[in-house]
């Protein structure tokens, strides 16, 4: 089961969504999507959330309204957090969490401890924490389904990419190829290697005189 979110509608079209338990926390981070931002109490047991960013977005794209929204569903969901005041919540992208065999279910580490951020949390909002239940919908999605279909679009896309890249390539080299070719007639056009009709009649005449003269 998956908890799915709506972000206030002033933090634009965003869903936030958490497993119910650690079981399905660890499927999460498996089958996470490259535009996924983890959030956690730091330090204290939580649930993991997430916020799925729109294609092409960052940690950087992620606006003061869906922060907070993000960090204060954490701070409910978390046993001890969310009895007291002043704690940090953590977030990174998906892409920064690392899971090894050592680790227990639903356990993560990170990559690189640069790409993680952190939010002070001074007190739980209710009317924020109860908005957000207010949109909730349960789902049981199939993770490894969605991470497949996400990426058999991508390849597509990277395919149509790479076909548009190589017929621009071709039309760029034939553009060349007429423009050379251009270049090359005008060459032969060159005035002063040229011959006039006056100067046809003129050899012609000539050459009439010429055959008068003989006879």
């Amino acid at each position: 089961m998956v908890f799915y979110f709506k972000a206030r509608p002033e933090a634009g079209d965003f869903t936030i969504f958490m497993g119910l338990d650690k079981y399905e926390n660890e499927e999460l981070i498996k089958y996470g999507f490259p535009e996924d931002i983890w959030f956690h109490v730091d330090k204290m047991s939580s649930a993991h959330v997430y916020v799925r960013l729109h294609k092409g977005q960052s940690l950087d794209d992620i606006s003061e309204a869906l922060l907070e929204d993000c960090a204060q569903l954490v701070k409910a969901n978390s046993i001890q957090g969310n009895k007291v005041n002043n704690i940090d919540v953590v977030y990174t992208p998906w892409a920064n969490l690392k899971k090894t065999a050592s680790m227990d279910v639903g356990q993560v580490g990170f990559h690189n401890s640069k790409m993680v951020r952190t939010v002070r949390v001074e007190k739980r909002i209710n009317e924020i924490v109860n908005r957000l239940n207010r949109t909730k919908v349960e789902r049981t999605p199939d993770f490894k389904a969605e991470r497949e279909a996400y990426s058999a679009a991508e390849k597509a896309e990277r395919k149509a990419h790479l076909r548009e890249k190589k017929r621009r390539e071709e039309m760029d080299r034939l553009e060349k190829e007429r423009q050379a070719e251009t270049r090359s007639y005008k060459n032969l056009m060159v005035s002063d290697k040229m011959t006039s009709n006056k100067q046809i009649a003129s050899a012609e005449k000539s050459l009439q005189e010429l055959e008068e003269d003989f006879m």
